[in-house]
């Protein structure tokens, strides 16, 4: 049955492996078929927590605006300093569950060099959540920066730890 929802797979596979030699047309199938079965069998899982047990994202219900309002369409809008309109977090009950990074509020851009602080209800969500937010503004450059371009302040050259990235 599996093979009525995949003929083209199966059919690609099969000749790949007669033309190539690779093993007999029908233990082809066969390993093709195990593939198949450990392929269907995989599923994203989350990060684990602290405690070492696996957590689902949240959901849509559990993120709210900074200020406790519920998430708006127009958050994303640039205003003239170039922050966003409204930042979301996650809501205050999902935090109050436990954090599996420790609270830091601030950050320093690699490009500039720069730290900038965020607000708390912000620096919570990341320490919940760390793959929360794909991006982080930078006070200096007046602009967002996908995370990847951040280290946590206190971590790096001058200080005991090696640097931490945001989002990690």
């Amino acid at each position: 049955m599996r093979w009525r929802r995949r003929p083209l797979l199966r059919f690609a596979t099969f000749l790949i492996r007669k033309l190539t030699g690779a093993i007999d047309p029908i233990d082809s199938v066969h390993t093709l078929d195990r593939a198949i079965d450990s392929i269907d069998s995989v599923r994203t899982l989350p990060a684990p927590n602290a405690a070492g047990k696996t957590r689902a994202p949240a959901p849509q219900a559990e993120m709210t605006m900074v200020d406790g309002s519920p998430v708006t369409a127009d958050h994303r809008e640039i205003q003239s300093d170039g922050m966003q309109k409204g930042y979301v977090v996650l809501s205050q009950e999902e935090r109050d569950k436990g954090f599996v990074r420790p609270v830091r509020r601030s950050y320093v851009h690699d490009t500039c060099g720069a730290v900038t602080t965020m607000s708390v209800a912000l620096a919570e969500t990341c320490a919940r959540d760390p793959k929360f937010y794909g991006g982080m503004f930078c006070a200096t450059c007046k602009t967002h920066f996908p995370v990847a371009e951040f280290v946590w302040d206190g971590t790096g050259p001058g200080f005991s730890n090696p640097p931490e990235r945001v989002g990690s």
